[in-house]
């Protein structure tokens, strides 16, 4: 299929033969970022590189298109038109397994309504035994055919009252319009009285306990293997030439659509910070040449200090004399599962090129020479993670001047990342929503238990979680690291406190116990009462504990309340796990990533009024979790209702049955 220039919505999952393509994947992914896709690299161009690689749409995902994603803006090579090639359609892509987990989720079942069934049948039972008592009595009694009939099924609609359906609805239309009042819509009205028993409510992060961006909180640039003191501005002067900055202008995949910067929002901070201006090349331009022509960044005028008092004659002068812009020559896009990326640029007038790297700070720490990562990195870095901060760490390294234009095109990026300078770190900063810790006290003292599930680092995940009064101070956190069968090995669970997790040492001290869950919950009361503890365990774990340590996963969700790096199927699962363990469930997200679960708890609330609120039975116009106790009071509002309505059905069709058959004196 070609892709249009103008943008399209993907119909099927299909993979990139040529050109590139700007999308925004909010549909998949519950993150408004537009993503850059690139194509398939040509095996017969590459063989050494390609190998004998099959294609999957999980490993090759940079270059994949899935269906129900927006292609925004696409870029091509001279004359040649981008081009895709089917690979899976209709239930087969990503988006028709998100729509068959919409549509047919497995049931919920609410006790509520079981027993209800119950005790009708059992009234049923009552009424038999009335029908058979009515008829015989009357036939002894020598009673008319058409009275006996009459008297006798009149005997069991009084019993098993037809009014009782409609009766117990009166109390959930109430409640729905009292939502609608403020702001919460419903999809599945019999879900409000369920929510009047929710017990546990989990929360996504990102978006729904905080604040959806990111601010640049400051940086940290190494010098001689020492850290300096941090600094709240980059955009300073002294450092308008220096790699650090240019690597900030540089390591990113922003991309102008329509005039207006766009991409990752962390990229976005981080460009912004440094006040400089992206240049792309038009596509005249790209069509004059025979590949895309590369994307140029400089700094704004306003940032030269020479620049300030000047005529214009004098800034012409000065704009020819200081021309520093620099060029990005290829790009290495993020990758999560390298935790990096990586850019090759070079500095107008300068031969040789650069490679600046950005990502995770352990992960580039490992990619850098050792003698230019500073000694106290680790301690550093945890002290930023455990405050809630997000770092990245900057690496730079000059590159050989034989790597010609046409060969760093084709190089491999391992080449490339290895040998680093390590130069410093950017610390953003993830704030709460201002209302968050007041709901989750409110949902504290009611005794309804708060669970934290998220995408994000687990330490960053644990910091929130703390600030906002999930966890106490006075709280331990045991971080639960599963680790896979691996080399004969069988698979087994390392158990850390969060605390003394990478303090300032290489090994964190590992808690020796193989049965910790049982040992925790059956500790002495006064130590009990003195601590309470926390599971925290991130995606991979999870997996092979729901895999390999199926005995432990009651007592471990019993006692979890930070899930982190989840995908979106994980965070069903988890609802499920709850679910299993007698847990009325609550989920309160933001993304599509968070549909599934949304669907399969007793009671989903969506926070956005996109993808989230199809699958989600109730759907918030405030974006914020104060929905969730005001949804929790009218279910349990309605619930009462429903209560005090069934009992009085109840008490007034058997006190009528009664009596209807108590013998008649008259015959």
């Amino acid at each position: 299929m070609l892709i249009p220039s103008n943008g399209t919505i993907m119909p099927c999952d299909a993979v990139l033969l040529s050109g590139t393509c700007i999308v925004n994947e909010s549909m998949l992914t519950g993150e408004s970022v537009p993503v850059t896709k690139i194509n398939l690299p040509n095996p017969s161009e590459y063989p050494k590189a390609m190998g004998d690689e099959i294609y999957s749409p999980e490993v090759h995902k940079r270059h994949t298109l899935f269906c129900g994603t927006n292609v925004i803006q696409t870029r091509f090579y001279t004359g040649e038109l981008v081009k895709a090639v089917v690979v899976r359609t209709g239930f087969s892509t990503a988006k028709g397994q998100l729509v068959r987990s919409i549509l047919y989720p497995k049931p919920t079942d609410f006790k509520l309504y079981r027993d209800a069934y119950l005790f009708l049948l059992s009234l049923v039972v009552v009424a038999g035994i009335g029908f058979l008592y009515t008829v015989v009595n009357s036939i002894l009694n020598e009673v008319p055919t058409h009275t006996i009939i009459i008297e006798s099924l009149d005997i069991i609609t009084i019993t098993v009252p037809p009014a009782l359906p409609a009766a117990m609805t009166a109390g959930i239309v109430y409640a729905q319009r009292r939502l609608k009042k403020i702001g919460i819509f419903c999809i599945s009205p019999q879900r409000i009285n369920i929510c009047g028993q929710l017990n546990l409510v989990c929360f996504d992060k990102t978006g729904t306990l905080t604040e959806d961006g990111l601010d640049l909180w400051g940086i940290q640039r190494v010098e001689n293997a020492h850290f300096l003191l941090p600094e709240e501005r980059a955009c300073s002067e002294n450092l308008l030439k220096s790699e650090f900055v240019a690597c900030m202008a540089t390591c990113h995949s922003l991309t102008k659509i329509e005039g207006v910067l766009s991409g990752d929002p962390l990229d976005l901070k981080m460009f912004e910070a440094i006040g400089w201006i992206l240049e792309e090349a038009t596509e005249e331009e790209t069509a004059l040449h025979n590949r895309i022509m590369p994307t140029v960044v400089r700094p704004s005028k306003q940032l030269f200090p020479e620049s300030k008092q000047a005529t214009d004659q004098e800034m012409e002068l000065f704009e020819l004399s200081t021309g520093y812009e620099i060029g990005i020559v290829r790009q290495f896009p993020f990758s999560s599962v390298l935790q990096r990326m990586c850019v090759i640029a070079r500095v107008l007038g300068e031969k040789r090129m650069d490679a600046y790297m950005k990502g995770a700070p352990e992960v580039i720490a490992s990619l850098c020479k050792q003698e230019t990562v500073p000694v106290d990195f680790e301690c550093v870095l945890e002290e930023y993670t455990k405050q809630g901060f997000r770092v990245i760490a900057l690496a730079h390294r000059k590159l050989e001047s034989k790597l010609t234009w046409h060969k760093v095109q084709t190089i491999n990026r391992d080449a490339i990342e290895s040998n680093m300078d390590f130069m410093g770190l950017i610390i953003m900063q993830n704030k709460l929503k201002q209302e968050t810790p007041a709901v989750l006290e409110d949902l504290h003292k009611a005794n309804i238990r708060t669970v934290m599930v998220t995408g994000d680092n687990m330490l960053t995940a644990i910091s929130v979680a703390r600030d906002c009064g999930m966890i106490l101070p006075q709280d331990k956190v045991i971080i639960a690291e599963a680790l896979p069968p691996k080399d004969g090995q069988a698979a087994r669970i390392n158990w850390h406190y969060a605390d003394t997790l990478a303090k300032c040492t290489s090994s964190s001290p590992a808690i020796n116990s193989e049965d910790i869950p049982v040992k925790l919950v059956h500790e002495s009361l006064e130590d009990l009462q003195m601590t309470k503890y926390h599971f925290a365990m991130n995606g991979k774990s999870f997996a092979v504990i729901l895999e390999h340590f199926q005995d432990l996963v009651p007592k471990l969700v019993l006692h979890g309340t930070v899930f982190a790096r989840m995908a979106p199927d994980q965070k069903t699962q988890l609802v499920e796990a709850l679910q299993n363990v007698d847990y009325y469930v609550g989920m309160c997200g933001d993304g599509a990533n968070d549909c599934g679960a949304l669907k399969r708890a007793h009671g989903g609330i969506s926070l956005s009024e996109l993808e989230a609120s199809v699958a989600s039975p109730f759907t918030s116009r405030t974006p914020s979790i104060s929905c969730v106790p005001k949804l929790i009071r009218e279910g349990r509002a309605a619930l009462i209702t429903s209560f005090c309505v069934f009992k009085f059905m109840a008490l007034y069709s058997i006190i009528q049955y009664i009596s209807q058959c108590q013998p008649n004196p008259e015959i």
